[in-house]
C-alpha cells in the first residue's frame, strides 16, 4: 500500500485534467483507490430514484473522486508544493519542500 501525502482538510490545487487550476479543500481521501474528493471540483450529475429520504428523486450534483496524482498541496501563501517528512523532537511532521514550512 502506498503512503498518501494528502490528508482530509488540506487545501489543494488541481494540476492536470478538466479542472486544472481549480482549488478546494479535501473532504475525503479514498486510500484504496488513491483518490480524493475535493470540495466543488469534478462535479457530476447523478440521477436518483425517489426514496423515503428524497421523495421527489431527480438529478443531484455531487463531487466525484479525483486521482491524487492530479492534485498538489497549497502552502499558506497559496503556492503549490511537494511534501516531505521530517522528525521534529519525537514527532514525524509533514513539511513543504519549497518553503520548508511545517504543514
Amino acid at each position: 500500500m502506498t503512503k498518501l501525502k494528502i490528508k482530509t482538510g488540506d487545501t489543494v490545487k488541481v494540476i492536470a485534467g478538466d479542472h486544472k487550476g481549480a482549488e478546494g479543500k479535501v473532504q475525503k481521501v479514498l486510500i484504496d483507490k488513491n483518490k480524493a474528493i475535493v470540495e466543488g471540483i469534478n462535479m457530476v450529475k447523478k440521477h436518483t430514484k425517489p426514496s423515503a429520504k428524497n421523495p421527489q428523486g431527480g438529478i443531484v450534483e455531487k463531487e466525484a473522486p479525483i486521482h491524487i496524482s492530479n492534485l498538489s498541496l497549497l502552502t499558506s501563501k497559496g503556492e503549490t508544493t511537494r511534501i516531505g517528512y521530517k522528525i521534529e523532537g519525537d514527532k514525524k511532521v509533514r513539511f513543504s519542500t519549497k518553503s520548508n514550512e511545517v504543514i
